[in-house]
């Protein structure tokens, strides 16, 4: 049977844990009044000594517990209750000095109760009156919704009226035409507009038909309007500047027509997605609050009951009866809005459908089928399997000689760029894997769906199968032109390869991680076109990921230039390897992932005014500068160059570090409890934290090796490079890992476990 103390670890909300009740400060108290007593009557026996009296004594004193005990129970907790207004107190204060003087152990445990119910109390109204506000504000939203739907409606309504009795179309009452929209993942479903709602009625004080928009005050000048401000994801401020000015003129002009109705649709569209998902996470904040107090509950029923049973009195039953007068468990408010948001949800996004609507609400989770683990050790096995075989044919064949440069220079960029893809692959799952374990919330972090994100198991065979299918592929490759096939046939197996994998990357079908794979679509999206788009933060998380994965990048370069150049036919290797094109392409390819995320953090700093985002981009630049003195020494190893590599790279690098060490993960705080490190920590071993500061420390000077000049052969040259690719793969997989704890304990310290969704809708002065 699992321990409660192990149970609650498991089921309470970790951006929460601190404001759920200490059990385990509780279970230490309970354990000193046991082990007080057991000293007490130790000490009884030693002054005493054993004596033909003790069990009447014994009995005696039972006696006297069940008779007078009982009398006196209710009077061992006292509570005052001060319910003014919104200022709701629940002051717990207990006579321990009536009963229990002669114990300490017990005041304290007592003392530290009343602490713990008046925590959780707190926490549970100030989070209730914040749910129930956002409630409030979501009421309107729809309603100002459904009134602009109507609008358009009418619009559309009068607009095909007057064109049927012009001759040019039939009369129809079709309404709103089903359109894709910019803001929407997935289609939107529109709402039934609600007979009740005319476009004449007033909205919470607000006509919005354009009356009060254009209502005068004494100084003839507009006294309120409502304004839609919907965030929109355009490569340019000027189609969002078109489009809010579009949809005033819709406002202010309801029976004008022209030519703005397809983009007043779409934002139509955008407003219902963005309170749809608004409606979702106030109910999924609602549910975490009925968690919250039934998990508080059962943790005070049971410490009480281990209070009764060492310090054989029956304080539990008074106790309780205060627990259940509190607030937290006395209100019933929050179950009454959960009920209320269902059948809102229902009525007005799955046109009263409650099946589809619970899907939305209660998204069922996916259970781990054994069948992964099967598949995931059966393609590790096959990969290990076929690995084995194609090193030694190659060592065989002599493919890694001198002689076979061709083989190196052509199949090694391919093969290699599959093999680095499938470690940062491997290293994502063990991130999962750990992220999982250590309760850290991912899913929230990265705003992740959890019915259809990854796990750490889909992680491993995405990349035991990625892994094992490249491997069959070079040894069938091998095989081929170790038999005397002729080249052009056979290299193009790598190619083949490539094109399958970008294939399967678009495949439409929903199978093999549909949503998984378009969303990693989306995100390199949005990091191509910063700094156009919002910066969330799987965004810059992402871009993080390939400034780490530039020699993928050069290699996918160097694939691409082989098979479009048809080298792969003539074997002249050299056309991609030389040439003014190619010496740009290396500076641009070495560039881009540093100016991406430059650029992400710019339009941060732009959105949020954060000077640190600045500070940032400046990380970014240098990285920048370092790269392309490296790659300038390379190809002119003078003195010169030589020091700047040094100098430009020593500068990125300390940067680098500072920004690794203090800001993402948190660490190198001289003031905290724990040494250099921060005041929370996930991991118990601290060691732990010391060994990764000095791992990223090594990592990140392997650009060392870049002004070492070792002479090597074509082979070891090759492995060379890998290795360090790799390392900073590793590398980047180690610091996944502290950048999301930090991540996870901000919001912890904030108490932020459901989203803020922006909503469409908000009033302000014509002025403004």
């Amino acid at each position: 049977m699992v321990k409660f103390s192990k149970e609650l670890e498991a089921q309470l909300i970790p951006e929460w844990k601190d404001a759920f009740v200490n059990y385990w400060q509780l279970k230490k108290n309970v354990k000193n009044i046991k082990l007080s007593r057991r000293t007490a009557e130790t000490q009884e026996k030693h002054d005493f000594g054993v004596s033909i009296l003790d069990p009447i004594r014994y009995v005696t004193k039972r006696i006297t517990n069940r008779f007078y005990g009982s009398a006196d129970k209710n009077e061992i907790l006292e509570v005052e209750n001060k319910s003014k207004g919104r200022d709701v107190e629940n002051l717990c204060q207990t006579e321990q000095d009536q009963l229990f003087s002669e114990e300490n152990e017990v005041k304290l445990f007592f003392e530290r109760l009343d602490e713990e119910l008046y925590k959780v109390d707190q926490f549970y109204q100030t989070r209730e009156s914040e749910f129930l506000e956002r409630g409030e504000i979501l009421n309107k939203q729809l309603q100002i919704l459904l009134q602009l739907k109507q609008i358009l409606n009418d619009r559309r309504r009068k607009s095909l009226q007057s064109k049927s009795d012009a001759g040019i179309l039939p009369r129809s009452n079709s309404g709103f035409v089903r359109s894709s929209s910019d803001c929407s993942d997935s289609e939107v479903e529109f709402m039934e507009t609600s007979p009740e709602t005319s476009p004449a009625s007033d909205v919470n004080g607000v006509n919005f038909i354009g009356s009060a928009a254009r209502s005068k005050t004494k100084k003839g000048k507009p006294n309120m309007a409502m304004r839609i401000d919907i965030p929109i994801t355009a490569p340019t401020r000027a189609i969002a500047t078109a489009t809010s000015m579009l949809w005033e003129d819709l406002v202010n002009n309801p029976k004008k027509d022209g030519p703005g109705d397809f983009i007043n649709r779409k934002k139509i569209q955008c407003a219902q997605k963005m309170i749809r998902g608004a409606f979702v996470e106030l109910y999924r904040g609602l549910g975490l609050l009925k968690t919250f107090s039934s998990l508080n509950m059962v943790a005070f029923t049971k410490i009480l009951k281990k209070f009764d049973k060492v310090s054989k009195q029956e304080a539990s039953g008074s106790y309780l009866k205060v627990v259940k007068r509190s607030h937290f468990i006395s209100s019933d408010k929050v179950v009454r809005m959960g009920d209320e948001v269902e059948s809102i949800f229902t009525k007005h996004f799955t046109n009263d459908d409650r099946k589809k609507a619970m899907k939305f609400l209660r998204p069922q989770l996916h259970k781990a089928s054994h069948m992964l683990s099967f598949l995931v050790g059966l393609f590790t096995g096959c990969f290990v399997t076929l690995f084995s075989v194609y090193a030694m044919l190659a060592h065989l064949s002599g493919m890694f000689s001198t002689t076979e440069v061709d083989y190196m220079e052509t199949v090694y960029p391919v093969f290699s760029m599959f093999a680095l893809l499938s470690l940062h692959l491997f290293l994502y799952g063990c991130n999962l894997f750990m992220w999982k374990s250590t309760r850290i919330n991912y899913n929230f972090i990265f705003e992740f769906s959890p019915s259809t994100a990854l796990k750490s198991r889909d992680a491993f065979l995405i990349c035991t199968v990625f892994m094992t299918t490249v491997v069959s592929a070079m040894v069938i490759h091998l095989l081929l032109r170790s038999s005397g096939f002729s080249p052009d046939q056979v290299d193009t197996i790598p190619g083949t390869l490539f094109l399958f994998f970008i294939g399967l990357l678009i495949w439409p079908f929903n199978n093999f991680y549909r949503s998984s794979r378009y969303c990693f679509i989306r995100v390199i999206r949005n990091i191509i076109y910063s700094p156009f788009y919002k910066v969330l933060m799987v965004d810059f998380f992402m871009a993080d990921q390939l400034t780490s994965q530039i020699p993928l990048l050069r290699h996918m370069e160097s694939t691409a230039c082989y098979f479009l150049a048809g080298s792969f036919r003539t074997h002249q290797y050299e056309t991609c390897k030389s040439g003014k094109l190619y010496r740009e392409l290396a500076y641009v390819i070495s560039f881009l992932p540093y100016y991406w995320r430059a650029m992400q953090c710019a339009r941060r700093w732009f959105d949020e005014g954060d000077i640190n985002h600045l500070a940032n981009l400046g990380k970014y630049v240098s990285a920048m500068v370092a790269a392309g003195a490296r790659i300038t020494f390379s190809r002119q190893p003078t003195q010169l160059w030589l020091v700047m590599v040094i100098t430009t790279s020593s500068v990125a690098t300390v940067y680098q570090l500072y920004w690794d060490f203090v800001k993402d993960w948190g660490l190198l705080n001289p003031k905290s409890k724990n040494p250099w490190l921060r005041d929370e920590l996930i991991l118990k071993n601290k060691s732990i934290y010391y060994l990764s500061i000095a791992l990223n420390l090594v990592l990140r000077l392997a650009w060392v090796e870049t002004v070492m000049r070792f002479n090597v052969r074509i082979f070891e040259s090759r492995m060379l490079d890998f290795l360090l690719a790799s390392l900073e793969i590793i590398r980047r997989g180690h610091w996944n890992f502290y950048r999301l704890e930090n991540e996870h304990l901000n919001n912890v310290g904030k108490f932020r476990a459901v989203k803020t969704v922006p909503l469409p809708f908000r009033e302000m002065d014509w002025d403004d």
